[in-house]
């Protein structure tokens, strides 16, 4: 199991604790904390996520007078199946807590994959307001219902998601068409791609640079801020810009070990865990940003897709009406209420 790790020179700026009186969860320091827990994320710990998980956990440590000791560990300590693996440790109690995209949080919470529904969002501010709302409590509760705690105020940003290929740019939907696609395990990425009569490839975070270095895929979709981190512009040379889906990591835990924790220490954990999020959120938005740029120096060729032709490709395959259908209508009426008429 991997190391909790310092955090990294430039991984995040410094923030400031959250605000407000610690609660008498403990009279100072203890020498040995009443519950210890592990913080699983899929990045590396030179990624925007890390720090921030890092400083959210110190200050709760703190915070709590030593009674909550919970250490983060990077590419999910390096178990064997990453995500899908993590998640089914928080679904066991094997694992406390993890970040987790909606797309593959739903091989257990079905509507949690609504988070990636292609063009769902405007924006940055566009998805926030939805998850700091009804709809992320709506979210919440159906993660309840399975036993997995889900705090949507600590909603942490990825980013929009965009095409990278190694055999030329992405223009239209139709450049994709017999292409293997790699996708995170989510059965809506794979709908997605198969819509676009690409081929979905399924491979998990820590294996897709050698999946596209070989071969095995030829198109990846990702955030621009994962394809830096995880250095995929050495292996897909062309960054198409479509902004098709957003993904970002929920902060979900294993419901038990929640409720065993004392309110006081609940609450310093909501409380930090929000102000890491916020902060997260504007550092990792100013990062996106800028990658273009950055993606560029490093020898992408950029161009701009045209978005509308995937919206073409999903309207006629009849893609919104069999994710409505499978959802639900509450569902689909929780998400349309923050972002309005779909498909």
């Amino acid at each position: 199991m991997g190391a909790a790790g310092g955090v990294p020179i430039g991984a995040a700026p410094a923030t400031p604790s959250a605000a407000g009186p610690a609660p008498a969860a403990g009279e100072g320091p203890r020498e040995a904390p009443l519950f210890r827990a592990q913080q699983f994320h899929n990045q590396p710990e030179e990624s925007h996520i890390h720090g921030f998980l890092v400083r959210l956990w110190d200050g709760v440590r703190r915070d709590t007078g030593g009674l909550l000791d919970v250490t983060v560990h990077a590419r999910c300590g390096d178990i064997p199946g990453s995500d899908p693996e993590a998640l089914r440790m928080v679904q066991d109690g094997r694992l406390e807590f993890h970040t987790l995209m909606g797309g593959i949080l739903g091989k257990a919470v079905a509507v949690t994959e609504m988070q990636g529904l292609p063009f769902a969002f405007r924006d940055h501010a566009h998805v926030f307001a939805a998850m700091d709302g009804p709809f992320g409590r709506y979210l919440a509760e159906a993660c309840a219902r399975s036993g997995i705690l889900m705090l949507p105020e600590a909603t942490f940003e990825n980013g929009f998601r965009h095409f990278g290929a190694s055999f030329g740019p992405v223009t239209a939907a139709a450049d994709l068409a017999g292409r293997n696609v790699r996708v995170p395990d989510g059965e809506m990425f794979r709908d997605f791609v198969r819509a676009l009569a690409a081929e979905p490839v399924t491979v998990n975070i820590r294996e897709l640079y050698q999946a596209l270095a070989t071969g095995r895929a030829a198109v990846q979709e990702n955030a621009l801020v994962v394809m830096q981190v995880n250095r995929l512009y050495e292996v897909s040379r062309f960054l198409s810009l479509t902004g098709h889906m957003w993904s970002g990591f929920n902060l979900i835990g294993h419901l038990p070990f929640w409720v065993r924790l004392p309110p006081t220490i609940q609450a310093v954990v909501r409380r930090h865990a929000r102000a890491a999020a916020e902060a997260q959120r504007a550092h990792t938005k100013a990062l996106n940003d800028r990658m273009v740029d950055e993606l560029s120096a490093r020898g992408m060729i950029v161009n701009q897709a045209d978005a509308e032709t995937f919206r073409a490709a999903l309207a006629r395959d009849g893609f919104y009406a069999r994710w409505r259908a499978r959802f639900g209508e509450e569902a689909w009426a929780a998400l349309e209420a923050a972002t309005g008429p779909l498909g």
